[in-house]
């Protein structure tokens, strides 16, 4: 849990390198902006699964992005130090965080 905490950390401070409609002022900020992303994840994002599954269905599962994008939104307006440039933003950061955690998380193992 540790593992994957530093590596959705190292993807967070790697998104404004990548695009710059994604901010993080620090180390700490992505460090506690992580944190909050894994248990708005944990929590928040099952219930609105559950809730969105016709409209899941009905898109072949590509709702499932703009659920994501609405998470580190969320993220976004809770934790200091880590700001997302509008819906948009948070869109295209939360397909990079996906594709960069994805990417670490490989290396890694």
């Amino acid at each position: 849990m540790l593992v994957r905490w530093l590596i959705n950390t190292a993807a967070l401070m790697a998104l404004p390198y990548l695009y710059d409609g994604v901010r993080v002022d620090g180390v700490l900020a992505a460090l506690v902006a992580a944190a909050v992303l894994g248990v708005v994840n944990a929590v928040i994002r099952p219930v609105l699964l559950v809730l969105t599954i016709p409209l899941n269905l009905l898109t072949l599962g590509l709702f499932t992005f703009v659920i994501n994008a609405l998470m580190l939104w969320l993220v976004a307006a809770v934790v200091d130090g880590f700001e997302v440039a509008g819906f948009t933003g948070a869109f295209i950061g939360s397909l990079l965080l996906t594709v960069v955690s994805a990417l670490l998380s490989w290396v890694i193992r």
